[in-house]
């Protein structure tokens, strides 16, 4: 897809690697509309990237604040374009010091990533389909959103989610994480052949170490550690490398249903 003059919706676009994607997409010549919790972030967000940028507040875990930010997108013609880049993180063992991981912990963090993710998809898609087929308006000027699509019609959406490489190989006290991130990769696939038949792909980034927000509170230490585990390059991965690949993601119709590993041939350690 050529995003030139399309719109783009991006969730947890304010900051790390969503506001990279938004930045990146806005520079192909996009409008995009950046979904995030805190008010404040989302207007420094749009004063950076400019022109073109626009801010719904909402939590992706309330699908009246997921439905309210693909409306908006909407109203610019779309969306075309969907990245999901909110999500959470925390570590906690099974069992630990205090007793058993509390259940709402769990919970949380599938209700985030995962839950999240696909109440996205599936209003956004449901947005894409309602758009109007280029040449095959009825006689009464509506278009079916039902209707399949011949395969060389021209893609009516793109949408991006991000996993991470924990849902192939958590570390310990990821079980939450790596669960809600596995659910991410592993409906991956079927979201892709439910909606081919309208032209619409699905894509998943598991990204490794990036330099985002939630590295920022790590001690040297810690951060050293962990990108000592990586081949190559032997660094955090950077957001504007991330925000390459989604805009290469989209610009490349034949990458449908994968989920693409994003991490210097890292692989997570035990420990």
């Amino acid at each position: 897809m050529d995003v030139t003059g399309k719109t783009a919706l991006v969730a947890g676009g304010t900051s790390g690697l969503g506001l990279a994607v938004a930045g990146r997409l806005l520079a192909a010549g996009a409008r995009v509309v950046l979904m995030g919790r805190d008010a404040d972030r989302g207007r420094a967000a749009v004063a950076e990237l400019g022109p073109g940028a626009a801010f719904v507040a909402g939590d992706i875990t309330r699908s009246g604040d997921v439905a309210a930010a693909v409306a908006e997108a909407e109203r610019g013609g779309g969306p075309h374009v969907v990245v999901n880049c909110a999500g959470a993180t925390a570590a906690g063992r099974v069992v630990g010091r205090r007793g058993p991981l509390p259940l709402e912990e769990f919970q949380r963090l599938v209700q985030i990533n995962l839950i999240g993710t696909f109440d996205l998809v599936r209003t956004s898609a449901a947005a894409m389909l309602r758009q109007t087929e280029r040449g095959r308006r009825p006689a009464d000027g509506t278009a079916d959103p039902s209707a399949p699509r011949a395969a060389t019609a021209e893609e009516r959406g793109v949408i991006v989610c991000t996993s991470s490489i924990a849902a192939y190989d958590g570390q310990l006290g990821q079980a939450a994480y790596a669960a809600s991130k596995a659910g991410v990769a592993g409906m991956t696939l079927p979201l892709a052949r439910d909606l081919a038949e309208h032209a619409v792909r699905v894509v998943t980034v598991a990204p490794g170490l990036f330099d985002t927000p939630m590295f920022a509170g790590l001690p040297g230490g810690v951060r050293d550690a962990l990108v000592s585990g990586t081949p190559y390059p032997r660094r955090l991965g950077r957001p504007e490398e991330f925000a390459a690949l989604v805009l290469h993601i989209v610009e490349n119709p034949m990458i449908n249903g994968e989920v693409v590993r994003l991490d210097g041939a890292s692989r997570l350690a035990t420990t």
